[in-house]
């Protein structure tokens, strides 16, 4: 029997038709929310992914401000960019595309950023709130996988998960949030042995490990819900972790690649934002 498909499309958009509700209410109340983006240079993806989230905040109703800043700019121009951001009052999110040209010191510039203005969830403050169970923002990505959990009835409490990948973006946090929901949960990585014995265990399967059909169906428990975090271009076209035609036979759940998780990163982003705002106008 072929898994049930997790539609990642739908979810997203219920969640930002609620997003749109509670902006405007905050609106009435004399706030608006407002999301601060800062692109350095042309890299084309960065270029559709900011000019993404610029058209979901405009369909939510909160404000978006985009400073473009040129490929060879200094780290001190970026730093001051950042600083200035964080003094601005009216500005409730910042987010810096990554990723920046080399000569550009990345961790540096994430750490600079207010962490009550840290709506990717990068800043090690963050974290550190994450790892103790205290309120943070958290990457988007894996709390869109919550997220998507959720509405389909995928409780983790008292489940095996398994995280494949350890990255701080996506692995390590997913697993904080998977633990915090009560599942028992193992992360796994490059150095793992013995890798598809750990995962025939999991209910929940999470692949973030950034190789193309990676997971096979022979790694998959019957029924287990299969979460496939992966963005690979395979012949042109956009391909995932799993093995999504084998997997669906022998999952319970799955999303697809395009149309899955992917679609949940944006739509959370704009709830840390949402959220941002809130805490700043109480």
């Amino acid at each position: 029997m072929a898994a049930t498909l997790i539609d990642g499309r739908a979810v997203a958009r219920d969640v930002k038709e609620r997003i749109a509700v509670k902006t405007a209410e905050m609106i009435a109340w004399g706030i608006t929310p407002h999301l601060a983006v800062v692109l350095v240079g042309e890299n084309p993806a960065s270029q559709v992914y900011v000019r993404n989230k610029e058209n979901a905040c405009i369909k939510a109703g909160i404000r978006s401000t985009v400073i473009r800043l040129d490929e060879d700019c200094t780290q001190q121009t970026l730093e001051d960019t950042v600083k200035k951001l964080n003094d601005d009052e009216s500005v409730h999110g910042i987010l810096v595309q990554l990723p920046l040209p080399k000569h550009l010191d990345e961790a540096s510039v994430l750490r600079l950023i207010d962490p009550d203005k840290d709506v990717d969830g990068f800043h090690a403050m963050n974290s550190g709130r994450l790892m103790n169970g205290q309120p943070a923002f958290v990457p988007c990505t894996p709390l869109g996988v919550m997220e998507l959990l959720k509405a389909y009835d995928i409780d983790p409490n008292g489940k095996r998960a398994v995280v494949i990948g350890r990255s701080n973006i996506v692995g390590k946090p997913m697993a904080m949030l998977l633990l915090a929901a009560n599942a028992t949960v193992t992360i796994c990585h490059s150095r793992t042995q013995n890798l598809a014995e750990i995962t025939r265990d999991a209910d929940i399967l999470v692949a973030a490990v950034g190789r193309a059909n990676f997971v096979k169906a022979d790694m998959v428990k019957p029924g287990a819900a299969v979460i496939d975090v992966g963005i690979n271009r395979v012949d042109g076209k956009l391909v995932g972790d799993v093995d999504f035609d084998a997997v669906s036979e022998v999952a319970g759940h799955i999303t697809p690649v395009p149309g899955g998780v992917g679609q949940m990163t944006i739509a959370m982003l704009l709830c840390n934002t949402l959220d941002a705002a809130a805490k700043r106008g109480r």
